[in-house]
């Protein structure tokens, strides 16, 4: 049995439990809410499995690094830790609704990912600028950040679909209250900006030690930048002109639209030091 064919399985239970937690939505049913949950625990513990399995296979064959080094890896890794993420706030706050819309983010991702060229998924030995150990501290930090702000953007899209005024009736009505997703949002926005600002800080280390220089205003460091300045206007804001609510819900939309320009868009569209990200 292969990484590849864990991972692969693992896309088809992470469709099936945003399936189940769209089910539990629609039609209130909590035991399918409850199988939605051990769905999701179970293909979070496979994809544990895979990525352990990779790092193991990278050693039998010599390579010998964390898979972290290409797009489909980085994928497989934002998948395993968005889900880790809904997962703590599931079980912080016990509302499974949430689930419709952050495990979508992360089978959306393995999905993408099972459709990269066949290179991508077949380990390979790590291009020079990437032989570092300095790799492990940056990705898991970045992706840290981006794990947190995809689920912060799924909680702003719960609080601008739910009425304000009066009680909510039918689907709207399973949500939670407007007081307990401006918090949930306002958590996942400082606990990803913090490891956004220290993936930013190990990246410039990293830098300096690959190409001599801590910044270079390549395009993958400006749109980290841009992307930091999103959720830190976000942050200033409700700290000091006290937004809260659809504002922030709107900007956590907005910075999770340039996390996905910073993670894709660059990669595909411009080039830099970092383009080697794409393959």
């Amino acid at each position: 049995m292969t990484s590849s064919y864990l991972l692969s399985w693992t896309t088809f239970i992470y469709l099936g439990a945003a399936a189940l937690y769209l089910i539990h939505w629609v039609f209130r049913v909590q035991k399918v809410g409850v199988l939605a949950t051990f769905t999701t625990v179970a293909g979070f513990v496979l994809q544990t499995a895979g990525i352990i399995l990779r790092w193991m296979e990278s050693y039998k064959l010599g390579y010998g690094h964390a898979p972290l080094s290409n797009l489909y890896e980085s994928l497989v890794f934002f998948s395993w830790l968005t889900i880790l993420v809904y997962l703590v706030i599931e079980w912080k706050i016990k509302q499974r609704v949430i689930g419709a819309f952050a495990t979508p983010f992360a089978s959306l991702a393995m999905a993408y990912a099972s459709f990269s060229p066949r290179v991508e998924d077949t380990i390979q030995p790590l291009i020079p600028a990437l032989q570092s150990n300095w790799l492990i501290a940056h990705v898991i930090t970045c992706f840290l950040g981006y794990a947190s702000f995809a689920v912060a953007c799924g909680l702003g899209i719960i609080y601008l679909i739910k009425p304000k005024s009066g009680k909510s009736t039918g689907l709207l009505g399973m949500l939670p209250d407007h007081r307990v997703l401006d918090d949930l949002m306002h958590q996942t926005i400082i606990f990803g900006f913090l490891w956004l600002t220290i993936g930013i800080i190990t990246g410039a280390v990293w830098a300096n030690q690959a190409w001599g220089t801590y910044w270079s205003w390549d395009p993958k460091e400006t749109w980290s930048l841009i992307t930091w300045f999103v959720y830190a206007t976000a942050l200033h804001a409700r700290f000091i002109k006290g937004w809260r609510g659809k504002k922030i819900a709107i900007l956590s939309i907005v910075g999770f639209v340039s996390v996905m320009f910073t993670y894709f868009g660059v990669n595909f569209l411009l080039s830099g030091l970092h383009s080697y990200g794409s393959g």
